[in-house]
């Protein structure tokens, strides 16, 4: 027998018979992961019940849940922070997100002249959550290439080297992705903030749930802003396709 309905959820949104409570909490868990994530000073377990719309409760059920399977720990002050079982996961996902945007930005690439590259925010600082002044206000984070593609048929590329980090606000890439964050989905532009002489397009990568990634490039000569600009929003959105949760067979 299928283990599970033939067409999940179902087209209705709404879950079979007997699926709905499991589903729920499913649901209330993985929120909850996500809000830890998105709070670097923690989170009380008062702030995520308001914020999850559920008593304290199921708050302190699910998170030793999670803590169980170290995706979430609590400090010695009790407030909810993210576990070291996140990282194994994330070592995992990131190889297979490289290698589904790998055609993207080898396209990309041979049509620019350019090498191509795909950039992920890490660090505390990914959609900090707090106002002006309040605890969970974080610095922006660093910006972590994650693949890279350099062209094949020019004289002269930057080379650019995969896991290399730099300030999220500096560069194109980071600039891009803060962009995002703000809903924007334009290209970034820039000269020369990470490296004299090297100039950087981006546009970020939008509609994956829980990535925060842009797409560019990156010359030793200026880019036509108007012919560059356009193909790398391009393959930002076919990167979002790539990488975007499927449902159903």
């Amino acid at each position: 027998m299928p283990d599970r309905p033939d067409t999940w959820p179902a087209p209705s949104g709404r879950y079979p018979p007997g699926v709905e409570e499991t589903a729920q909490t499913l649901d209330r868990g993985l929120r909850l992961l996500q809000l830890v994530a998105d709070a670097p000073g923690g989170l009380t377990v008062t702030e995520a019940a308001n914020r999850l719309g559920v008593g304290r409760s199921v708050v302190y059920r699910l998170a030793a849940t999670l803590a169980m399977h170290g995706m979430i720990r609590r400090d010695d002050g009790g407030q909810l922070r993210i576990g070291a079982g996140v990282l194994h996961l994330a070592r995992r996902a990131q190889p297979l997100i490289a290698d589904a945007t790998l055609p993207v930005l080898r396209r990309l690439a041979e049509q620019v002249g350019a090498t191509a590259h795909l950039t992920v925010a890490d660090g505390a600082g990914q959609r900090p959550t707090g106002g002006p002044g309040l605890r969970d206000q974080a610095a922006p984070g660093e910006a972590v290439a994650l693949a890279v593609v350099e062209p094949s048929w020019t004289a002269l590329h930057v080379a650019y080297r995969a896991g290399s980090r730099h300030p999220l606000d500096h560069g194109a890439a980071g600039l891009a992705i803060l962009a995002g964050r703000r809903g924007e989905s334009g290209w970034v532009e820039t000269n020369g903030q990470l490296q004299a002489g090297a100039y950087g397009i981006a546009a970020p990568v939008l509609g994956v749930p829980g990535l925060e990634a842009s797409v560019g490039v990156v010359a030793l000569a200026p880019l036509d802003a108007q012919v560059v600009g356009p193909a790398v929003i391009g393959a930002a959105a076919a990167t979002a396709r790539a990488l975007a949760p499927r449902t159903g067979n």
